[in-house]
């Protein structure tokens, strides 16, 4: 799982990125063992990857640095970098993650859709690509094409599942249930929901029978 830190400066490099003009797509796996980019950017013919990292353990981490782009960066929260600039490798570069100031932002008067800024704090030295371009290119498109599948899933929402599926998180969530506590309880909450529309609907058959009855006895009244 994600932290809220890495989050944050995943959407914030995202951000950075596409004011430049360029894609972005986050975890895209390399050919030939060569690890997973954390994001990878592609800016005309230019490739960028970059591996984040927020903590010193993170940053240390045996897991392979895919560096295998054009220009190369970690992207560090500013107390991090202070800690590690050492031992950055020469020819990477370094994007440096500054949270905004959260009183600040809650003064705001116009909203502020980033929760900090990067600045370019050691440019990264271009290097051949370590990839063949069509395998790096159709990598990064299998990538791209899995945020888009992704996005149409939320746009479904429920309608994508299946009923075996629905009804296997149902019981998942009701592992738990609560006697003595109903609104905790999401099957409770779902049978008071179809109970209520069910009889608001039969209000509203039972409501236009009596009208049109109503209207019966006017017209035989009548007569």
């Amino acid at each position: 799982m994600k932290t809220d830190l890495t989050l944050d400066l995943e959407k914030t490099l995202y951000a950075y990125w596409e004011e430049q003009g360029a894609i972005a797509v986050e975890e895209v796996t390399m050919p030939d063992d060569l690890g997973i980019v954390d994001t990878l950017v592609r800016q005309g013919d230019t490739w960028r990857c970059f591996e984040l990292k927020v903590t010193k353990s993170d940053f240390h981490s045996k897991a392979k640095l895919s560096f295998i782009g054009h220009y190369n960066y970690f992207v560090l929260p500013a107390k991090l970098y202070a800690s590690v600039q050492a031992e950055i490798p020469a020819g990477i570069g370094v994007m440096v993650y500054q949270a905004f100031d959260a009183a600040r932002v809650a003064a705001s008067l116009t909203p502020i859709p980033l929760p900090g800024q990067l600045t370019i704090a050691k440019p990264a030295r271009r290097q051949a690509l370590q990839v063949p371009e069509a395998a790096l290119m159709t990598r990064f498109l299998a990538s791209l094409n899995r945020e888009v599948q992704k996005a149409k899933q939320v746009e479904r929402g429920l309608g994508g599942f299946s009923d075996e599926a629905l009804l296997r998180e149902l019981r998942r969530r009701t592992a738990e249930y609560r006697v003595y506590d109903p609104e905790a309880n999401l099957y409770d909450r779902f049978a008071d929901t179809m109970t209520a529309t069910a009889v608001a609907t039969l209000q509203e058959e039972v409501d236009a029978l009596v009208e049109e009855l109503a209207a019966y006895k006017r017209q035989a009244a009548g007569r």
